[in-house]
Order: structure tokens, then sequence, then C-alpha cells
């Protein structure tokens, strides 16, 4: 219709043609007239004909817009479908009535669900700094941590991710193990991703090449002389000392191993002290290196001690020579080395050292006052005070106000029963009534002036008028009248006690107590017997013997629990000895005590070697683990069938035995061996620490532990149903620190 129309205007222009040439003929004015109606005509001709073409055009647009070919399909042809997948792979497929739909594209990705395209999560730097982040399609993964870093390598899909689950790689300390490959006793210093090797610690001198070894110089700076297995111990007046290590004896200059660890070495040092000798019972411990017969062979390892040709263990005089094995009164010991031998006396108790027992012996203390006269028959008491008119003098009376002729003491604490009030307010195992410092913990009650306050608790301990530590002090002799103060040598140390400074004529570098003049040396010579099994019958009570100066204890029987406990009670110390079974027979407990303030109260470290249920089941059932163990007894029944039970039994027992610490290795002490140990106790602070060695090794430690429950108090040593025990070469130190 359209090229229709365009013809029409095409013959109309031809028309116009033809009249304009018939025009020509005519008169100008006729031909201009005629032209211009002829024009006219043909104007609305034309007008005529673009408005057909209009409605046409109109027509034809609508038809396209209508016809089914161009948009719209009829029933008969086929709707769109899902199959094939027209989505992005992986993307669901719905059919609905106005076509399909394409769902969201997979994790990962982003689009419209026709087109995917991969997201890139390495742009929120999931990995750790310095390591490979690698995009996939979809997701990414990071590489392995840089080397010196530990970490797991990462991997996911999708920005949040990628975000919330970021790649950590810590450094590793290579200093932890082995010292990060530096020599030994040298600095490792740690640094991100490596470690460096430093100088050599304090006290060592080298390099990473020589190797760091000790420094020789002793605390203050001096040069150090010692052996290179001892210590350098420096003394308040400056001398140095010198101590060969666990494991070793000798002067400290020259040392040699020590298999029994009893102070002698094995072999013959070249040095002229006792100590530098060579051991004469290399695998028992004898610190006395007692010989009876002088043949070089110390008696604890000679089956014939006093060479008589009988045998230790038929011979009723072991260190004497009786061949005929006399004995008159039929009693343990021949009339040869019987100290009574009309008499029996098989404790062969000898209090006043005068080779007659004390069975037999008329003036026991040897104070010159006749047993049947004296009224301390055992303590010597020239003045025989009684202020309280019992009978029993004032020196050796346990109640010395109050009557009490029979002298009971039910808890062993050395106070007679009808006098005791346990009240303690401090703790230290001094009841108030007659505790000089009351209110202050001072086990020991030392008073260097007598004047009746404990030096704990006294501000100017030798009552020179020179305070102890306020203006115009400190007394540089805290404990010799010094008024003047004199100091030669300007070292803070008076002239009177440069040397010795309590004053009691033992050097501070053999005084095991400098600043207490009533304790000089190690002595168990002397000692409580304290039986924990009074009544039962299970068993028998332990036999002690004391040697080596009371620096050696020996137990014979297989017994009741007992203890053998000293005298000197103590506030701070430092207890150390030498443990050995003498036997393979059994299997029990052994050990020592520290801290006694009465039977009912007292710190136990106890070593059994096997596990085992205690034989008397009665009051309870008592089961043994291997191993040592560390208790504080505070029994409310005291000495008797509950206590027995409660110290063979591993473990705590309601209102009798709190373990402290149990060895997690649980391993049981070893026949004929021997091991050392060192007990720190500072009851000022509960402070408890307990090392044992076999050999140079230390095999057990219970590490530091605090502890109130005994502040301060004796030492002695514990068995239970355990014979043949050695306690040798033992030491105790005051120690307050």
């Amino acid at each position: 219709m359209l090229i229709f129309g365009f013809l029409i205007l095409l013959s109309g222009f031809s028309n116009l043609r033809r009249n304009a040439v018939y025009v020509l003929g005519a008169s100008k004015d006729e031909q201009i007239v005629n032209q211009i109606k002829s024009t006219n005509q043909a104007l609305a001709e034309i007008k005529e004909l673009l408005k057909l073409q209009i409605e046409e055009i109109v027509f034809l647009k609508n038809t396209v817009m209508e016809c089914e070919a161009c948009g719209m399909r009829s029933d008969s042809e086929p709707k769109p479908s899902c199959d094939p997948n027209p989505c992005h792979p992986g993307v669901k497929c719905t059919e609905t009535a106005n076509g399909i739909r394409c769902g969201p594209c997979p994790e990962g990705m982003e689009g419209n669900g026709t087109h995917c395209t991969d997201i890139d999560e390495c742009i929120v730097q999931p990995c750790h700094m310095g390591v490979r982040c690698i995009n996939t399609s979809p997701g990414f993964h990071c590489g392995q941590c840089p080397p010196g870093y530990a970490g797991f390598q990462v991997q996911g899909v999708g920005l949040d991710y990628a975000i919330n689950n970021k790649q950590v790689c810590r450094d590793i300390n290579e200093c932890e193990t082995s010292n990060g490959g530096c020599v030994e006793n040298s600095i490792c210093l740690n640094i991100p991703g490596s470690f460096r090797c430093g100088h050599c610690k304090p006290g060592f001198v080298g390099n990473q090449t020589l190797g760091c070894k000790p420094k020789r110089a002793c605390g203050n700076g001096q040069p150090n002389p010692c052996h290179a297995s001892a210590d350098c111990i420096v003394h308040r007046d400056g001398s140095i000392e010198c101590v060969c290590g666990v494991g070793l004896a000798g002067n400290g200059y020259r040392c040699g191993t020590d298999t029994d660890i009893d102070g002698f070495p094995d072999e013959k040092l070249e040095c002229p002290e006792r100590n530098c000798a060579k051991d004469n019972c290399l695998t028992v411990p004898n610190s006395g290196q007692e010989d009876a017969d002088d043949d070089g062979i110390g008696d604890a390892c000679e089956e014939d001690a006093d060479g008589d040709g009988i045998l230790n263990t038929e011979d009723n005089c072991v260190y004497v020579p009786n061949v005929k094995q006399k004995n008159v009164d039929q009693d343990d010991y021949g009339d040869a080395c019987d100290n009574c031998p009309l008499v029996k006396n098989n404790d062969q108790k000898d209090t006043d050292s005068d080779g007659k027992g004390d069975e037999c012996d008329d003036d026991i203390d040897g104070d010159g006052i006749r047993n049947d006269q004296d009224n301390c028959k055992k303590v010597p008491n020239i003045d025989q005070i009684d202020r309280d008119g019992d009978n029993i003098g004032d020196a050796c009376d346990s109640c010395p106000y109050v009557r009490n002729p029979d002298q009971s003491d039910a808890d062993n604490d050395l106070i007679g029963d009808p006098c005791d009030t346990n009240k303690d307010s401090d703790g230290d195992g001094h009841q108030d009534s007659i505790d000089n410092c009351p209110a202050v913990i001072n086990s020991a009650q030392l008073d260097t002036d007598k004047d009746g306050i404990g030096d704990e608790c006294d501000d100017d301990d030798d009552n020179d008028g020179i305070p102890d530590l306020l203006p115009p002090g400190p007394d540089n002799c805290r404990l010799i009248p010094n008024p003047l103060q004199e100091d030669l040598d300007g070292n803070g140390i008076g002239n009177v006690c440069e040397k010795d400074f309590d004053n009691d004529t033992f050097i501070d570098v053999v005084d095991v107590c400098p600043e207490n003049a009533e304790v000089t040396l190690t002595d168990f010579k002397a000692y409580q017997t304290v039986v924990l099994d009074p009544e039962g019958d299970a068993q028998i009570d332990p036999n002690w013997v004391v040697l080596n100066q009371g620096k050696e204890i020996i137990q014979t029987m297989n017994s009741d629990p007992g203890l053998a406990v000293g005298y000197t009670a103590f506030n701070g110390v430092d207890f150390e000895g030498t443990f050995h079974v003498n036997t393979v027979t059994d299997d029990d407990y052994a050990g020592f005590i520290f801290g006694f303030q009465d039977s009912s109260s007292f710190y136990v470290v106890m070593w059994k070697q096997v596990e085992q249920i205690y034989w008397q089941a009665n009051p309870f059932r008592a089961v043994a683990e291997p191993g040592i163990q560390l208790k504080a007894v505070k029994s409310n029944t005291g000495p008797g069938e509950n206590l027995r039970n409660s110290l063979w039994h591993t473990g705590d027992t309601t209102d009798q035995v709190k373990l402290l610490w149990k060895d997690p290795r649980n391993v049981g002490w070893k026949d004929k061996t021997s091991y050392r140990w060192f007990l720190q106790h500072r009851p000022h602070d509960g402070y408890i620490r307990v090392r044992f060695y076999e050999g140079p090794k230390m095999v057990a430690d219970t590490g530091i532990i605090i502890d109130t429950t005994m502040r301060g108090g004796r030492l002695g040593v514990f068995c239970f149903s355990q014979e043949n025990i050695i306690w040798a070469n033992l030491r105790y130190r005051c120690n307050g620190d």
C-alpha cells in the first residue's frame, strides 16, 4: 500500500509538468492563474494520499504487533523448557507459566543465574602474611605456613568463609626444644619465624663454637678455686668453702666418686683431709668409717666386724673380739662388750658416757649425786631445785610448777599432761604459757640475752643498748654485746663477732647454726623415742642405733611405726642425709620427719617400695602405694591404730593425715641403694621443698609446697615395718632465709 501511494504522488507531479507545458502557449496571466489552480488541486490530492498512507501504516504496525509469528505462540507451538538447562552449570532451573526461571549463582560466584562469574576471595586476604592465596573457581586455598611457623592450611568457598576463617600461623619457639640447637648454657633468643643463639648465660664463659662452661668465680666475684663439680660457698665474713656435689666426696678442691654417698670417695684422693681417704665400705653408707678390727674393711660391710672368727649374726659382741662368747647376765651382749655384765640391759643405755650402763650405774647422770638421792637421775642438777615439791627436780620436770610425779606426757611434746594446755597461738609448737614469743613464730625459742624475751621478738638480742635493726643500729654484732660497734676492716661485722657470730667457740665455717649459740654441730646422740602404735601388738617397737658422733642412725628391726627425734627445735632449717636399706628383705616404709611438735603433729617424708594392703584391717582398710610421699600429720587421736593405718595408707585420712605430695613416678626404693635427700623448710612462709638424688642424678622433686600446718619443730627419722635402714652423713643447718 505504501508503494502504491508513492506511485500516485509521482503521477501527480507528471500532470503538473504537462500543465506547465500547456500554459506556455496561453497568455501570461492566464497561465499563472491556471498554474496556481492546478497546483492547489494537486496538493489537495497529495494531502488525501498522505492521510490514506498514515492510516495504512498504523494498520500495518498493529498487524505486525499482533502477529503470533512475531511474538505470540499458538497453542500448537512448544513452550520453553529446562531440558536442556539454559541456566549456568550448577544453577537450578524452574519452569513457570510465564517461562523459565534460573536460581541464584553457586556459592563463590555472582550473576543472574543464567550467567555466573567467579568471586575472588583472595581480595579479603584470608591467608597469613607471606602465604600465597590461590583463587579457584569456585573458592580459594592458602599455602603452607612459612618456615618457623606452625598452623593449618585453610581452604573454602565464599567471601564470608574467607573473612571468618582466616589462616593463623603461630611462631614456633625453637628455644623450647634442646635450647634451639644452641650450645648448652647459652642464651637462645626466639624471634618471629626463627631464633638466634647468643652469649653464654650468666655464670658461664665461652661461645657457640667452644661451648659455655661454668665461670670459675664464686658468688662474691673471687676466683673459684673449687673442683669443677663442687659448689663455692661464700660465708658472711667473705671466706669461701668448697663442697663436692652430690655423689662425690672430697675436700671440695679435689672430688671423687662416692657410690654410697656417705662422704668418703671410692678411691683415695691426693689431699690430706679425712674425707679424702678411700671409703672402707664402698657400697654401704658408714659416715663414721667404723672399723673394729682395723683391717681396712668397715664394720658396715664386714661379716665378722671384730675379726674373732664369729660371724656378726652369731656374735654377742659384734665389735669386740670374744671367742668364748661369755655372757653372765644372759642378755644380748657378751661380757666383753656389756656395759653392765652382771645386770641384764639390752638397751646398753649410758647417759653420762662413763662406760657403765644406766642399769648398774649408781649415778646415772654423773652429777655426783647418787640415784637414790637424785631428783633428776638422768639430768645433771647439782642444785636439786624442785619448786613444785613432787620429788622431780626442775631440770627434768615436765611440769616444774605443777605436781606430776608420774611425769605422764601422752603426746610426747616434753610437757607433762597436768600443765599441757595445747594452746599455741603462733603454731610454733610451744604453748603460749611457756613461749618466749607467744605471738611470733620461733620454734627454736632462742633467747641470747636470757631476758625472757625470745630473739624473734626482742629489739636488742644482746642487750647492749644498740637495737638490732632500728637506729642507731643495726647492731653489727647482734648476739654479742659491743656498745662501741668497733669494726676495723669496715665490712659491717663487728670485731668481736668477725669469725664467730654467736660466740659459741665454733667458727661460722663449721657452725651449723652460726646465729644460735645453743646449736653447733649435727648431733642425734640424744634423741626421743616415739612409738606410734604403743598399744598394738602387730609388731615390735623399733631398735635405734646411733653412730658417727650422732650423725648416723640405724634401725635394725621389722617394727611398728616409730620415730627417733632429736631434741633441737628449729625455725627455718635445711636437713639432708643419705637413706639406704641394707637388705633385700621386706619392702616397707622408711623416711624422715621435720616440724615435729608432738606425736600428733609433724611432717613426714616416707618411701614405700611396693604396693601393699596393711594386714590389720581395723579400723579401716589401708593401702600403700609405691613411691615417695610427703604428709602433714595432725591427728586428733594421737598414736594408736588410727594413726598407724593412716600413715600406711596413701592419701588423706580425715582428722589424721593430709597428703601434700606424691611422686607421680610411683617408683619404690631399690635394695642396697643409697639416696641423698635435701629438705628446705621455712615455717614463716610455709615453704617446703624436698629433692632426692641417686648418685649425682636427681630422681624426685616435690617442687615448692606451701603448708602451714606446723610452724617449725624438731627433726628425726621414721620407719614402719622395715628393718636394716641406714640414715648416714646426716646434716642440718639453721636457715631463716
